[in-house]
């Protein structure tokens, strides 16, 4: 990946970048969140991306969170388009025993989240993000080569013009380095719908 094509959005204090490695360390009540459930609206969490016009593609990367501790502690893949409008996949520490591995999808300022648990053992995962027009698709695997869906979904502004890429944070009083390889842009790997036809 071309890192100069790659451009912050609220640049942390402490990071590095290379063609093969980004390196972020995250500062304490970091996040991304809006609205829903919580009524709050957190929008402070560094991004870093490049954009595109391209209608389909896929993004792969694999982050390396082995210094997550504190409950909530992020990092992972992110479509970001403004404070209202972007979704994200990443696995969030919970405890000694478990943590949640899960995509947030945000439209019109209104965040879900679906999660799943995960043994906390894991510290490792790969991701993919896949365009097609204003839909999208976010892969997991643990090995970079099965692919498990985490989450097909819809952007209401996510149809021209997008930016992409990666983010790490820590919501609560917390600190870690999160580590990120392996990233790629290719071929959509999201295979176009062959059943039922379009309204």
């Amino acid at each position: 990946m071309d890192m100069n094509a790659f451009k912050w959005t609220r640049e942390p204090a402490q990071w590095t970048a290379t063609p093969e490695c980004v390196v972020i360390t995250t500062a304490p009540h970091t996040d991304l969140w809006q609205r829903t459930y919580y009524h709050f609206r957190n929008d402070n969490a560094p991004v870093f991306q490049m954009t595109t016009d391209e209608k389909t593609f896929s993004f792969v990367v694999r982050t390396d969170f082995t210094e997550s501790h504190h409950r909530f502690d992020q990092c992972g893949i992110v479509l970001y388009l403004d404070s209202e409008n972007w979704l994200k996949g990443s696995v969030e520490f919970e405890n000694e025993t478990f943590q949640h591995l899960g995509s947030v999808v945000t439209n019109h300022g209104y965040s879900d989240w679906a999660t799943t648990e995960i043994p906390a053992g894991i510290k490792s995962m790969w991701y993919r993000l896949s365009r097609r027009e204003d839909d999208y698709c976010i892969e997991c695997s643990e090995d970079g080569e099965c692919w498990h869906q985490m989450r097909v979904c819809h952007l209401h502004e996510g149809g021209g013009q997008i930016a992409f890429g990666i983010y790490a944070c820590s919501p609560e009083d917390s600190s870690f380095t999160a580590v990120f390889t392996d990233m790629a842009l290719m071929p959509c790997a999201w295979q176009a719908h062959d059943g039922q036809q379009p309204d």
